[in-house]
């Protein structure tokens, strides 16, 4: 029986392992560790974020990316970085934690009488008492409903997409006004794809080139943050803590619509010498056209036909080969089909939403059951999009897990790993762990209310025995300018 199972091994997933261990919780970490950066980003795309604002979260603050390219002979300085060399920190970040990541796929997560069991691709089952979900954006990519009948081959989503090459010489239409839309399109363009915008947005917004020197008065008025500059990716950048006692519905907003969609300040004369754009225009239907003239050497040339609606009452269509859509990510509990159906269904939602209710310490309703990255959007704002959000995450969730793990009745033996083709107990009776927040008594309810909103504000502490050094500054990015 081990304490704690992480399930994930991105950021999210490695930060929250290496913080575990540090506690000296007993963990698992299964996973392929960065599998969204290897597998789901188009080769060439650079990373958009600077490096001090793009480090892993770790207790000591001394795996970060810096110290990584430092340790490579990578400059930092003069130019973006290769999202490859992010992906390559990660990996060496992971490399360095103890316990070492399991590549192993985990296909349930369902409660039982002490705990969870896991179980994984590769046949082998385990108990935890507490479970992390760090998955991988990419089982939430979004594309818009107008494009729901169309197969893979005709419409698409960014993250299918780690070769870019066979799009040379098609007709391809990207979807989309944001960092990903914008640099994809580009580097359609360059492979040689005859490529197109199509935006909702009525202008494309670009982000300002960093300025070192700014005086007190230009730094009050637009903050730099590890969001961005100004007030708003300020806030979501250092108050996480504080976003989760907006209202429901004002968060859900925010998790929509911010940080708005905007292309960084290097990718600009790349994007306008070689992709027209068509702005003000939504997608409101598609559907394939009658297959024409057969392309050399190729099938029948189906295309995809968009209905179009512009913003002054228009409608127009638009036919072309392909439909890429860089329209991001959804955070829905109903995509996590890992976890167990009865589980997930029981989990308390935010609102009229698809998004996990947490508390102060990323727990959800079923304790011992915490989430991190996208799904945590709703309840801490747009930092948990980035890798940034790693340091408010891991250390405050980590606590959770430990208060969790203290809560419990004392221990009666560590089960440990079940061996390949052993049978764990296909038990999923009713444990007092896994009685779900709705259905705890008034007072029990209201005890964790309290317990959880007293820890949530801000700043929002971390325990420790007396004593022992503010570890808290450790988890903050060396080097940020915030």
């Amino acid at each position: 029986m081990y304490d704690l199972v992480v399930v994930g091994a991105g950021p999210y997933g490695l930060s929250v392992a290496s913080h575990a261990a540090a506690a000296g919780l007993d963990l698992r970490v299964l996973g392929r560790p960065m599998a969204t950066w290897r597998e789901h980003m188009p080769r060439g795309m650079l990373l958009a974020s600077r490096p001090e604002a793009t480090a892993i979260a770790d207790p000591e603050g001394s795996r970060t990316l810096t110290a990584y390219c430092a340790g490579q002979g990578i400059g930092t300085e003069d130019a973006p970085l290769p999202l490859d060399v992010f992906a390559e920190y990660g990996t060496w970040f992971a490399e360095r934690s103890l316990p070492p990541v399991d590549e192993q796929t985990v296909t349930k997560v369902a409660p039982h009488r002490e705990g969870f069991r896991i179980e994984t691709a590769e046949g082998e089952r385990l108990l935890a008492r507490a479970v992390v979900l760090a998955v991988g954006v990419p089982l939430f990519a979004h594309r818009p409903p107008a494009l729901a009948g169309l197969p893979a081959e005709l419409a698409s989503h960014s993250t299918h997409h780690r070769d870019l090459s066979p799009f040379r010489g098609r007709e391809v239409t990207v979807l989309g006004a944001g960092q990903s839309a914008l640099e994809t399109a580009a580097l359609l363009a360059e492979e040689g794809a005859r490529v197109q915008l199509v935006a909702r947005t009525s202008h494309l917004a670009w982000d300002a080139p960093p300025q070192p020197e700014r005086g007190r008065p230009a730094a009050l008025r637009r903050p730099v943050s590890a969001l961005g500059t100004g007030w708003p990716n300020w806030v979501w950048s250092r108050l996480p803590g504080a976003v989760r006692h907006l209202p429901a519905a004002t968060r859900l907003r925010i998790a929509d619509t911010a940080p708005r969609p905007s292309g960084a300040w290097w990718l600009r004369d790349r994007f306008e010498e070689g992709v027209p754009v068509l702005l003000g225009h939504r997608v409101t239907a598609a559907d394939r056209t009658t297959p024409g003239v057969r392309r050399l050497g190729g099938g029948p040339g189906e295309r995809v036909r968009l209905w179009l609606a512009g913003v002054n009452g228009t409608a127009s269509t638009l036919e072309t080969e392909h439909v890429l859509a860089a329209t991001g990510f959804a955070p829905r509990l109903s995509r996590l089909t890992l976890l167990d159906s009865t589980l997930r269904e029981g989990l308390r939602r935010i609102g009229g939403s698809d998004a996990p209710w947490l508390d102060a310490r990323f727990g959800s309703s079923c304790p011992g059951l915490f989430f991190a990255g996208l799904l945590t959007v709703p309840t801490f704002g747009p930092a948990m999009r980035f890798v940034h959000g790693t340091h408010f995450t891991a250390p405050r969730l980590v606590e959770g897990v430990r208060q969790h793990l203290a809560e419990l009745s004392p221990a009666t033996g560590a089960a440990g790993p079940v061996p390949a083709g052993s049978t764990v107990p296909d038990s999923t009776a009713a444990h007092p762990a896994h009685t779900l927040h709705t259905q705890r008594t008034p007072s029990e309810r209201a005890a964790s209310e309290a317990l959880a909103e007293g820890l949530g504000r801000l700043p929002a502490p971390v325990s420790r025995p007396a004593g022992s050094p503010d570890r808290a500054a450790a988890h903050r990015p060396g080097g940020s300018t915030e």
